[in-house]
């Protein structure tokens, strides 16, 4: 992510498991406009395989994606429709 963007809305799933992080992603993008920046906070053990898989069915992009303890920040464009 350009150091100048900062996520338009943030999303914190931890605490959640599979498939709650990727189902309340997929909520809090519908209500986003094309190209915005949807920063997500999730713990669950399988959130970085789900997230990846998640973006490459619906066509949003993954920015980043880093691990900080056991908590993985996703940073995902919403794709255009």
């Amino acid at each position: 992510m350009d150091p100048a963007e900062t996520a338009d809305r943030t999303l914190d799933a931890t605490g959640l498991l599979c498939p709650e992080p990727v189902f309340r992603t997929r909520l809090a993008l519908a209500e986003m406009e094309p190209g915005q920046l949807l920063e997500v906070s999730a713990d669950d053990p399988l959130a970085e395989v789900d997230m990846a898989v998640f973006c490459q069915r619906t066509g949003h992009s993954m920015v980043s994606s880093t691990q900080k303890d056991d908590c993985w920040i996703f940073v995902l464009r919403k794709a255009g429709e």
